[in-house]
This record gives C-alpha cells, structure tokens and sequence, in this order.
C-alpha cells in the first residue's frame, strides 16, 4: 500500500483502466486484503468506473468458499492457473493442484458470481503426446470459461528444468503439431486468437495484456515488478522494483526505491514497439507506431517493406501491417529483424510519410 502511495506520482493524473494482481499467488490473501489494496489504489489515483481487475488463484491454494469475497472486493476476473489436467504432468511441473482442483475452483468461482475466467494451459509438457495435449484443450474448454491462455512451456532460468532438462520434452516437431491442433480447436470452439497466446471469446479479450501490447503504460508495485512510463516530452522510460522481497521491503519501509528509472532510445523504442504490437495477428495502423512511439515511422520502413516482401507482413489498403500466416508462424524471426543491429539503413522506404508526431500521448491513459 505504501508503494502503491508512491507510484501515484507517477500516474500524473492519468486514469488506471487495469489493475492485474499476480506473478505470485495472490489467493492465499483474504478477499478482505485484496480490497484493502484496491481500495488503497481508488484513494491515491484514479480508477475507471468499469476498471478491469484481474487476479491469479492457484486451484492448490484458494479456499473456493471465499471466492465470493474476491468479488466483493472488486475484482471482475479471475485467472485460474490450471496448467494441464493430467495428474502425472502436474506432478512433473511440481504443481499442488491436482485435476479435481481445477474444476473444483472453476465451480467455485461461477457459483461466486465471476462470469469473466480465465484458464492457463501450458503444451509441450515433458512425456506429452499430441492426446494428451488435446484432452487438456477440450477439458479446458468444457469448463466453459471466457478467455484460455496456452501457451507453450519454456525452461525459465533459475529453475529446475532449465539446470536439468526433460529428456522426453516433445520436440520440435511434436511440439509445433500440438500448438496448431490446439490452436484449431480453440477456434473451433469459438474463441478469437487475437494474440499469439491468447483467445477470448468475443469481447472477453484480456485489457490489461492487450495494453502490454499496444505499448501502453502500466505502474509497477511489488517486489520484482517492472512498469513503463511516457512523458510529456516524448521520452519513454522503464522500471523494476527490486526482486527480492527482502530488499523490497526494507526499501519501501524507507519509502525509497531504487528502480533505475532507464530512458530509453528511439531504436530501443522501436524494436520494443515492434516486440509487442507483432504479437497480435490484426497488427497495427501505421498512425499507431508513431502516436504509441513518438517516432516517424520511417525509422522502420525498410524493415516493414523487406518483411513484406519476403512474404512475413501484409500492408493493406487502411494502411494497416499484420502478420501473415507464415509470419506468425515464425514470429521471433520477424520481431528479430526490428532490432537495431538488423534494420537496414532508413533510405530504403517503401512507406508514404508517418502523421504528425504531435498526437503522441494524446488521451493515453495506464
């Protein structure tokens, strides 16, 4: 709460549209504590009427009789980390939920009121065949929640599975198969991938994500959280909390953070506008890059014209640069060429000239 006081300032009198709590397991609070923090956020800044406020809640540690009172608090989505719904795999993963739990919360969460849920489903689990990835997919959506994320499973450093990897993690081959018949029949079944890893059903798209990848804004509180902030003169900046909860803690009792604000470079700016926006296959205006950047659009034009001819972007008529097919399918590649040692030199242009840069920050809320 204290911190959350002190990232008021940064705001600048700008509205939070979204509020996300998570990247722990913020289930083991009381529903009680939650709303003592989104109350704290309604008293120093300015929260939207029709907010969205997100939370995670781990199957193995939320109590499905309180749920209600995560609701009452405020929150109006929930993120239920299920993983897979394959004992074996959940004990691999080193999860404290088994498959009953998950279906065990989700009904909690539904009885509670909650009728905006997300679920996680990770693919590509070590032992996993193409089966049993799609009876975890059909599990998930018979569930019947609003939004699932799936996405594949990656060996985080500092983990076990990155100092020892899985001899039977499926590879690359396997993996791919899972990820478009997975894909298939979230489509099927109705819901919209509208990013790389994430479908909705219609109008049940995450706000808070898609802020991350329209290069929006976002306050970060809590040990290990990173924020991005725009200034009025165009500058965009990035920031972190420190990682561990200790030092957090001891430097919030100061009411001192030593986030090293970084101001970042109109090449960083570009690659990292490029990094996000390409994650969403309807992509973005032209106008966008320069209203969300600051930055002519030339600065990329190259890139963007040699992408389309080699048949990864496509430029319609509203001027409008999304991903093909066969970029999405190699998407890393495609966002690897915006980074500053790729681009070619800015004469190669096959772009008309950017709008006026003086619309940037212009109604940009966090």
């Amino acid at each position: 709460m204290k911190d959350i006081e002190l990232e008021a300032v940064r705001a600048q009198g700008r509205t939070v549209q979204t509020i996300f709590i998570g990247g722990g397991t913020p289930s083991l609070f009381s529903g009680g504590e939650i709303g003592e923090i989104i109350e704290c956020v309604k008293s120093w800044m300015s929260l939207a009427h029709d907010a969205e406020i997100t939370m995670e809640a781990n199957p193995g540690t939320v109590e499905y009789g309180d749920l209600g009172g995560y609701l009452e608090a405020g929150v109006n989505r929930l993120s239920i980390g299920a993983q897979s719904f394959d004992a074996e795999s959940l004990d691999r993963l080193g999860r404290i939920h088994g498959p009953q739990e998950i279906v065990d919360a989700f009904s909690g969460a539904v009885d509670a009121g909650f009728d905006n849920i997300n679920i996680d489903i990770m693919f590509a689990l070590p032992g996993q065949t193409l089966a049993m990835a799609m009876n975890d997919v059909a599990a998930a959506i018979a569930l019947g929640p609003q939004h699932i994320s799936y996405y594949q499973l990656t060996l985080e450093r500092n983990t076990v599975f990155y100092s020892k990897p899985p001899a039977d993690i499926p590879d690359d081959d396997l993996a791919w198969s899972i990820q478009l018949a997975g894909q298939g029949a979230l489509q099927q079944a109705g819901f919209v991938h509208y990013e790389v890893s994430a479908f909705g059903l219609p109008g049940r798209e995450c706000r808070h994500n898609l802020n991350y990848w329209q290069f929006g804004d976002y306050l970060a509180v809590g040990a290990g959280a990173h924020g991005k902030l725009s200034d009025a003169d165009g500058s965009i900046s990035r920031y972190q909390k420190p990682a561990h909860p200790r030092t957090y803690i001891e430097q919030g009792a100061k009411a001192k953070f030593d986030d090293q604000m970084r101001q970042l470079a109109a090449d960083d700016i570009a690659f990292e506008y490029m990094l996000n926006i390409l994650r969403l296959p309807q992509g973005f205006p032209e106008s966008a890059f320069t209203e969300r950047t600051g930055l002519d659009i030339d600065l990329v034009a190259g890139t963007l014209a040699l992408a389309q001819n080699d048949g990864l972007l496509h430029f319609d008529k509203q001027q409008v640069w999304r991903p093909t097919k066969l970029g999405m399918q190699f998407l890393d590649d495609v966002q690897a060429r915006f980074l500053p040692s790729s681009r070619p030199d800015p004469g190669i242009n096959a772009l008309k000239s950017a709008p006026d840069s003086a619309s940037f920050l212009s109604g940009r809320t966090i």
